[in-house]
């Protein structure tokens, strides 16, 4: 089942290996610490529940609702990038800190809060409200609070799944980035990008464009009658060469690479375009969310964000100078790059090249939010 290698992204935030020595009086209280290895776990509170047999009943729970509500998403992607950032919020409200030691009389309070918020989140995401209650998106916000939109929604979302479910793997790939760039596109003609933290009065102009969305695609998904090469796989060019054909670009570089098993495309902007006849440049930036570990150096930096990176600076870096580097990058990590992409004048409109985002203009990696 293809969705089991998603699934598996959503808990590398649970458990993220890692080559630290635990201190070992806090080791004796783990009865499972030598079996499962709790040596390996960097994070103290991953530890914890690496070692001790009811945290490792309570994640098991936690993972088995992961993989339903990813089941029950189109774009599952952005709930990895979300549940990373709760592990994170879930150790600081437990008193954990980096990677320090926790201490031994505060062994037995750290495993019931870690214990008791572990059972809340469980419990939470299997609610299917949980995923309009955690949008963090101006679109999102909006469809959330309106009934008709999250229902309209919802329906679409389902129609979405039941036809990528007929596909091969390969063409489920881009069918994903298909979907992942419909909702982009919409945010982009909507006028939301940017506002995410604009009150939601501010925006209910934009409440009517999202009807018509979800509306157009849905009633385009129940023409095809369950055929999903009718919906998906149909436009291999661009109509114009901007900011849409920039995302049409580097999403089917993305799926064609792979790389929605450990990117996310965030958002796209066309910076300055050359057009002529048959010929097109256009300069976009391509903001990414990294949702899974990969070496800064490697074929998912070159294919996937167009370049090597330097662990210090946050900058694009030239390979011969990171080939022996072993940083990675964290969960949650945004990369933001420039790049110039070419475009020719075909009979169905313009195409660009497919094979991957090398070489880039510029770029910066950030930390997550």
């Amino acid at each position: 089942m293809r969705f089991i290698v998603l699934s598996g992204l959503a808990l590398l935030a649970l458990a993220a290996p890692a080559f630290a020595q635990s201190d070992r009086s806090i080791a004796d209280r783990l009865p499972l610490f030598a079996k499962n290895n709790c040596q390996q776990i960097r994070d103290p509170g991953n530890q914890l529940f690496c070692g001790d047999p009811t945290l490792a009943a309570a994640a098991e729970k936690l993972s088995a609702a992961i993989e339903g509500r990813l089941a029950r998403l189109p774009d599952r992607l952005p709930a990895i990038e979300e549940n990373a950032m709760w592990v994170r919020q879930r150790n600081l409200s437990c008193g954990i800190v980096g990677q320090t030691a926790i201490r031994t009389d505060e062994f037995d309070r750290v495993k019931a809060c870690l214990l008791k918020v572990t059972e809340e989140r469980a419990a939470i995401v299997r609610d299917p409200d949980f995923d309009c209650l955690a949008a963090n998106s101006a679109a999102g916000a909006l469809i959330c609070a309106d009934p008709s939109l999250a229902l309209a929604e919802t329906e679409l979302n389902g129609q979405v799944l039941g036809l990528i479910g007929k596909l091969d793997p390969t063409a489920a790939r881009f069918a994903f980035a298909e979907y992942g760039r419909w909702t982009r596109e919409r945010d982009r003609k909507c006028s939301l990008i940017g506002k995410e933290n604009v009150p939601l009065q501010e925006l209910e102009t934009a409440e009517d464009c999202l009807a018509e969305h979800l509306k157009r695609k849905t009633d385009e998904i129940r023409a095809a009658k369950g055929d999903p090469k009718k919906v998906f796989g149909r436009q291999v060019a661009a109509r114009i060469p901007d900011t849409d054909a920039v995302d049409f670009c580097a999403a089917r570089i993305h799926a064609a690479n792979s790389c929605g098993n450990f990117l996310r495309i965030n958002r796209v902007y066309a910076l300055d375009s050359q057009v002529t006849e048959q010929e097109a440049q256009v300069t976009g930036e391509i903001e990414m969310v990294v949702l899974a570990p990969f070496n800064m150096c490697s074929k998912v930096a070159s294919s996937c964000t167009g370049t090597c990176w330097d662990a210090r600076t946050g900058r694009p870096q030239s390979a011969a100078n990171q080939a022996r580097s072993a940083e990675a990058f964290n969960v949650t990590r945004r990369l933001r790059i420039q790049r110039t992409f070419a475009f020719v004048k075909a009979a169905d409109g313009w195409r660009c090249r497919e094979d991957e985002l090398a070489p880039v203009n510029s770029g910066t990696a950030s930390g997550g939010s």
